[in-house]
């Protein structure tokens, strides 16, 4: 059996409740989605272009993640 994964932030000024719940999880859930595709590519691209597949690999923890945990404010 495969559990879900509960993420909890505390601390945010986004609710009242300075708590979120749905925004960390649903936003590690696309990290890990985007994680899935784009490192195994990033891995091929770094071995012409270091740079490059250093960018690719890092877009999901930089770009991914916050945008959707910023999108739920709960």
């Amino acid at each position: 059996m495969i559990g879900i994964p509960i993420c909890i932030q505390c601390g945010t000024h986004s609710n009242p409740c300075r708590c979120k719940v749905i925004g960390p999880t649903v936003g590690f859930l696309a990290f890990a989605a985007a994680a899935v595709v784009e490192w195994p590519i990033g891995a091929v691209v770094y071995i012409f272009r270091h740079m490059k597949g250093r960018r690719i690999m890092a877009h999901p923890a930089t770009v991914v993640y916050p945008k959707v945990n910023r999108a739920f404010p709960i």
